[in-house]
């Protein structure tokens, strides 16, 4: 099963118990603390999270699996491109592992001489995955809740086939990250309240993929040129300089992702923003999500040139949260044609998102 999971791709593949899993006690206290933010979906089925065999009746096993996505970001030469995650460049990847989990499966079946209970996983259903591939051996929980692995660092996407064939179970990984503090330090908004504790309010991925509404003013300055996720965690990671790259041809980044001008992506109307990003899990926060990102990441610029384009947003886009967003970048980087911009959608806005950002905007510019 093992070499079958290899030559589909698969870069880790490892074997757990479908015991009852003790981390969900961890993972009930967290969501009770409000760490999950706005994402109600994680709140649900928690019965089933601590359970695998309430999934699949009768699991015994559960095969886990990891591949590689390591790769340059791009976004490091101005301040007026865009940064994403290093996930984020290629394909979605759900679509990709689902297949390759779907052929893993059937040759299980196969070979088990039945037809067994299973069923298969990728970010669609309440699965403590990250606890399931340390049982299996793939990695332990980071202090930046990433699961590493002490060979192929942390860069690597999750699925897992849950069934009732009876498989030798792999050794638990190890935790190996020691006294070292990197990822947590390195953390621009203070999202680890604690080590192996994240705070998804205060996450960049949080902000710029799950949040759907406006990103806390407090945050946004924090937040550089990252508009699709944050890697910030785990390029400081020392298990990571050796990190494997990306060997998935549909994983790979597309030249167009790779620092994006953030000029160009603002201006995007919704067919051009589908185009740019068919197939690909930036549409997840929506055209008017990413927009919101990029507005933010061009009033961190610090550069005039990002201001006509902002301008323009804040008096033509069609979008509120887009407009609310450019009215503070515009107050964030100053000057007189930003404070003329603003004075004059001052005079027409009527939303009731839009106008406070553009009064907060002008009196930044007044003190």
């Amino acid at each position: 099963m093992k070499t079958r999971a290899a030559e589909l791709g698969f870069d880790l593949v490892g074997i757990a118990p479908a015991d009852p899993l003790e981390g969900a006690q961890f993972y009930a206290r967290w969501v009770a603390l409000g760490f999950a933010g706005e994402m109600a979906y994680l709140q649900r089925n928690q019965d089933k999270r601590a359970a695998p065999a309430l999934l699949v009746p009768g699991a015994r096993s559960v095969i886990c699996v990891g591949m590689h996505y390591n790769q340059e970001s791009g976004g490091d030469a101005s301040p007026l491109v865009g940064k994403m995650a290093r996930y984020a460049l290629g394909d979605d990847y759900h679509a990709l592992l689902k297949d390759r989990l779907a052929q893993l499966w059937s040759a299980l079946r196969e070979g088990a001489g039945e037809d067994p209970a299973g069923r298969y996983f990728v970010d669609t259903a309440p699965v403590l995955e990250r606890e399931l591939a340390s049982r299996a051996g793939l990695g332990w929980w980071g202090k930046n809740t990433c699961l590493i692995n002490k060979w192929q660092g942390s860069y690597f996407l999750l699925g897992e086939i849950v069934t009732a064939v009876d498989l030798a179970w792999d050794e638990p990984a190890v935790d190996h990250c020691g006294t070292c503090t990197l990822c947590l330090d390195a953390c621009p908004t203070d999202a680890f309240p604690e080590p192996y504790v994240l705070d998804a309010r205060r996450c960049i991925s949080y902000l710029t993929i799950e949040l759907k509404g406006s990103i806390p003013e407090s945050l946004r300055p924090l937040m550089g040129n990252w508009i699709f996720g944050c890697d910030i965690c785990q390029e400081v990671c020392p298990w990571n300089k050796k990190a494997p790259p990306v060997r998935e041809p549909a994983l790979e980044a597309r030249p167009e992702l790779q620092g994006p001008a953030l000029a160009e992506l603002l201006a995007m109307d919704r067919e051009a923003f589908n185009e740019r990003f068919r197939r690909n899990p930036a549409k997840r926060p929506k055209r008017r999500g990413l927009q919101r990102n990029v507005a933010v990441a061009l009033g961190n610029s610090g550069s005039e040139a990002a201001v006509p384009v902002l301008a323009d947003a804040l008096h033509h886009h069609d979008e509120p949260l887009v407009r609310a967003h450019a009215a503070w970048a515009l107050g964030r980087l100053g000057g007189e044609v930003a404070a003329a911009a603003l004075e004059v959608a001052g005079r027409v806005e009527r939303d009731e998102e839009v106008v406070p950002e553009i009064a907060a905007a002008l009196r930044a510019l007044d003190s």
